[in-house]
């Protein structure tokens, strides 16, 4: 579990009657500063639910993207594109996992420079039974309604689109219906 903080004030909502007072609305900066302390919430609960795998989320992320692949088998450029991580990042996790005997590394034919990766038997069940445990906790998000996570998606696709991650998904931005 993430530490509990117990304090006796919300310390962002505070920050945002100080940030009023000083610079004027704060509802943006309340928002933003909301994310990323739920993210510090949310990896600290993936953690503690992958510890026992010896897994972090960046190392369940491959396994899981090497397992929706449809050979178990993709480029660590590939990888690293759709985990949106730096390519050494990637590399640490796919070494990191090599070790483990979750994947295998070996030269892609296609790319006299490149790698690739493969999921291995071990891999997939470890994967099948670390997913199955984050299921179990809902990702962390157990105390949220359908409904409401599919607005907090909705709304942070549209932050994800506006910043470029997919091309032209600036026609998709969401928008309530009357």
């Amino acid at each position: 579990m993430p530490r509990e903080l117990r304090l006796p004030f919300d310390p962002i909502e505070r920050a945002g009657e100080n940030w009023e007072r000083t610079w004027g609305p704060s509802t943006a900066m309340r928002a933003a500063t909301s994310v990323f302390r739920a993210q510090q919430i949310l990896l600290a609960r993936f953690d503690e639910t992958l510890r026992p795998y010896e897994l972090t989320f960046a190392r369940y992320e491959a396994l899981v993207l090497l397992r929706f692949s449809r050979t178990g088998t993709l480029p660590l450029k590939v990888i690293g594109s759709r985990l949106m991580v730096h390519p050494t990042s990637v590399t640490n996790t796919i070494e990191r996992l090599a070790v483990a005997g979750l994947v295998q590394r070996r030269p892609n034919p296609a790319d006299g420079r490149g790698v690739l990766a493969s999921i291995t038997d071990t891999g997939r069940d470890i994967v099948e039974q670390a997913t199955a445990d984050l299921v179990g906790v809902d990702f962390g998000l157990e105390n949220i309604s359908d409904d409401r996570l599919d607005d907090l998606y909705a709304t942070l696709r549209d932050v994800r689109y506006a910043a470029g991650d997919v091309a032209g998904a600036d026609q998709a931005l969401s928008h309530p219906q009357p």
